[in-house]
């Protein structure tokens, strides 16, 4: 039996009660006197926490073997017969100790900030140096009270495994980044939103839909260009998708293109990623379309998030 002693324990007062299991003795001495036959232990009885069986274990006097010589020592020990009914290879288990203190009417509470891990080659976790015993000793004190009356407890917090996982990954090589748009008669254009054809990235499909007359009718003077998803591909509950992409209407003449650079999170289909206010009417006419009134639209494709789920059951 063994516990490193952690600068990472916690020390409280607590007027509730121990939760899980406390042990009352009426007689400390009988207790102290009785352990010399057992290894310098009493171990309680069996008590249930998280679906498992376990025993609380006092070293009223100390665990020299764990260092714990001059304090109370406190653990508890997990029936390994119920890791095996249970087909549990290991268990986690949050420990809050407790002893009582009648002066204060409250439990000093101590506990290590990290969670022991329980399985059938360890199933004994605990604080070697719980209370200095000159501290406990002392009735003035309050934790011997009623004569030679005590009282311990502990709280087990099993950890419940994992019900379901999730997996956001933003490194997936995207092997065609790039969609391009040729749009042609764009000044002929009537609807209002012109839509592309769909595309796949990142394992969901897409569509840019251009605003020949602006996206709302106080914008008329405007092109807006908006990145969606495809009417039907439809996101899991509470799933978003990050996007960050390059998009572009092209110079005809030249490299001087307008690019814009789009990084936002898709939190919901039906909503789109994009500008509203992407290029004057004015521009795009004086610069953008080509002779034959021809636009070109381009995304390049930086990031596309793709989350993964996993459920146990």
């Amino acid at each position: 039996m063994s516990s490193n002693i952690s600068s990472t324990t916690l020390k409280s007062w607590r007027e509730r009660s121990p939760s899980s299991f406390a042990l009352k003795v009426e007689i400390l001495s009988e207790l102290q006197s009785s352990t010399l036959y057992s290894d310098g232990k009493y171990k309680s009885s069996r008590f249930s926490s998280g679906g498992y069986d376990w025993r609380m274990i006092i070293y009223p006097e100390g665990n020299d073997k764990d260092n714990g010589s001059g304090f109370i020592s406190m653990y508890v020990e997990i029936d390994s017969t119920s890791l095996v009914s249970t087909q549990q290879s290991e268990v986690h288990a949050d420990l809050r100790f407790f002893i009582f203190n009648k002066k204060e009417n409250k439990y000093f509470t101590i506990q290590d900030v990290e969670s022991k891990r329980f399985n059938t080659l360890r199933t004994v976790c605990g604080l070697p140096q719980v209370l200095a015993l000159d501290t406990f000793n002392n009735p003035k004190n309050g934790y011997i009270f009623d004569g030679d009356h005590c009282e311990f407890g502990v709280d087990v917090i099993v950890a419940p495994p994992p019900t379901k996982w999730e997996i956001l990954s933003f490194g997936e090589r995207l092997p065609y980044p790039k969609f391009s748009w040729i749009v042609k008669n764009f000044s002929k254009i009537n609807e209002n939103p012109h839509i592309s054809n769909s595309f796949s990235m990142g394992g969901k499909n897409w569509v840019v839909k251009l605003y020949p007359k602006g996206y709302s009718t106080h914008n008329n003077k405007w092109l807006s260009i908006f990145l969606f998803l495809e009417d039907g591909e439809i996101l899991k509950e509470d799933e978003k998708v990050y996007v960050e992409a390059d998009l572009k209407v092209k110079d005809p003449l030249g490299s001087n293109h307008l690019s814009y650079e789009l990084n936002w999170w898709l939190e919901k289909a039906g909503t789109g990623l994009g500008w509203d206010h992407y290029v004057s009417s004015a521009d795009l006419r004086k610069t953008y379309l080509d002779k034959e009134d021809t636009l070109k639209v381009e995304i390049v494709f930086k990031v596309v998030s793709t989350t993964k789920y996993s459920s146990f059951t």
